[in-house]
């Protein structure tokens, strides 16, 4: 569950179009082993966007927001984390407060009308921009679970996803020059703060990066230019009693880097807030 353990994210917009353009930074991190071990045999370089390691980086995105690598388990999850953006739900953290829970649901009722959590539209068009549970509340989580158990509101979530987070994020970074690493690095910070041009979200801490290092689609060094977005990242995450715990960077994404394991491959060791993982394969 996403107890003290899960950061909140920063309000985020709901159109990727928003996405600007700038560099990355990474400093050094825990000693945590993160590369294939010596005789392993390296699999040959794919995207993020490849389905293996599209769980791959589901899974780590879920360590750091649930405490799990069980991300599918998380369609169910909602509560208030008291982060000032109201409920907090589902795959990838939607937020009654922030317009993305809004979003899935009106395309849940598109896929599926007359859905179990149709009827809480009115309010939860009503509750944007606010922490408020007005019109929702027990009601409404308990139906969120029930929905939880139907493959289409699986889908939808799987959609909205891929459509404000996933597949801009891999696509900016495949435009940089960056391999699986890079694009994961881009992935966790859109989810964590939201695509945007301001200075505390995905395109500020990109634009923060770009000022400091060249990104490899501009001839720079893929490793120093993923170090200064991570750096530049960090400086976002201090600013929030809710995100100034940076171990999901320091002990997890750094440790790859240093690894460089720039194509994120198996097996991967690390830490978020003191826990450790391991996926083997």
């Amino acid at each position: 569950m996403r107890t003290q353990h899960r950061t909140a994210r920063t309000v985020r917009l709901a159109l990727a179009a928003l996405l600007v353009a700038a560099p990355a930074t990474v400093a050094a991190a825990g000693a945590v082993q993160a590369a294939p071990a010596a005789g392993t045999v390296r699999l040959a370089a794919v995207g993020l966007d490849d389905p293996h390691k599209k769980d791959i980086a589901m899974q780590l995105v879920s360590s750091a927001e649930n405490s799990s690598l069980d991300w599918k388990a998380q369609y169910k999850y909602i509560e208030d984390i008291n982060d000032g953006r109201g409920y907090t739900a589902g795959i990838i953290g939607f937020c009654s407060g922030t317009g993305d829970m809004l979003e899935l649901v009106e395309h849940y009722t598109d896929l599926k009308p007359g859905n179990v959590l149709a009827k809480y539209l009115p309010a939860l068009r009503k509750v944007n921009g606010t922490d408020s549970h007005s019109g929702l509340g027990s009601a409404f989580e308990r139906d969120w679970a029930t929905a939880a158990k139907d493959a289409v509101f699986q889908q939808a979530q799987n959609e909205e996803r891929d459509r404000v987070y996933f597949n801009p994020s891999v696509k900016q970074a495949k435009a940089d020059g960056l391999r699986a690493l890079g694009q994961f690095a881009y992935y966790d910070a859109i989810v964590m703060h939201g695509p945007g041009t301001s200075t505390d979200s995905f395109g500020g801490i990109r634009a923060a990066a770009l000022k400091k290092a060249k990104s490899p689609a501009q001839g720079g060094d893929e490793a120093t230019y993923l170090k200064a977005f991570l750096e530049a990242r960090k400086v976002v995450m201090k600013k929030e009693d809710a995100h100034s715990d940076t171990s999901r960077v320091d002990t997890e994404q750094l440790v790859f880097l240093n690894a460089k394991n720039f194509d994120l491959n198996p097996p991967l060791k690390w830490k978020v807030y003191g826990d450790s993982y391991v996926i083997n394969s």
